[in-house]
């Protein structure tokens, strides 16, 4: 199977929110989402800002070109605003496998159930479309909130990579590594329903 021909575009739905594919026309749509919050400033994540959104979006473009991402915007169905985004990316085709990666919201709607129904609409895709045998987490080991959040999915921890990233500041990037394997999507997908289902 080639690579350039397993990621292909689609828009994903749920209750609240909406998954597009992402195009130049959202650059300033993306830019008033990360504002909320001034997400730029989170020093241990990559969050565009006004020098870096389009650079940002080309990137992004350039690797789903190159059949190993598919990005897309998050849709606020209620308002029809974008409020994030996130992505397939370091698809492998051969391996069927992928990362869920480059996922950030706008500062009103975190810790709400819009992660959760992003999460289950990429992770039903990835494991019942793609056929992929494991889905990856990565993130900084210093951002505690986004390791609690892939936990919380249940994705187990595979281990740390030290010193595996430079950072714009100088230093280096411990990347914690998490996944969630074919073999344990029945119940992952059984724990999202609940968890976007229960009372609140």
């Amino acid at each position: 199977m080639e690579s350039n021909t397993w990621l292909t575009d689609v828009q994903l739905d749920a209750k609240t929110i909406t998954l597009a594919p992402l195009t130049h026309s959202h650059i300033a749509p993306l830019l008033e989402a990360a504002s909320d919050g001034e997400l730029w400033n989170l020093w241990f994540t990559q969050v565009p800002s006004v020098d870096t959104i389009e650079d940002y979006v080309q990137e992004a473009l350039r690797q789903k070109d190159e059949g190993v991402a598919l990005p897309f915007v998050v849709i606020e169905k209620s308002t029809g605003t974008v409020i994030g985004s996130t992505r397939f990316c370091n698809a492998d085709a051969n391996n069927h496998r992928v990362e869920i990666g480059y996922t950030w919201y706008a500062k009103r709607v975190q810790k709400t159930a819009v992660n959760t129904e992003s999460k289950l609409l990429l992770l039903t895709h990835a494991f019942e479309t793609l056929n992929t045998i494991a889905v990856e987490f990565r993130t900084s080991w210093h951002n505690h909130g986004s390791r609690q959040a892939i936990a919380r999915l249940g994705a187990k921890q595979d281990g740390v990579l030290r010193n595996h990233q430079k950072l714009r500041n100088g230093g280096y990037r411990d990347t914690v590594v998490f996944s969630i394997i074919n073999s344990e999507w029945c119940a992952v997908k059984a724990h999202l329903h609940f968890q976007l289902n229960k009372p609140r």
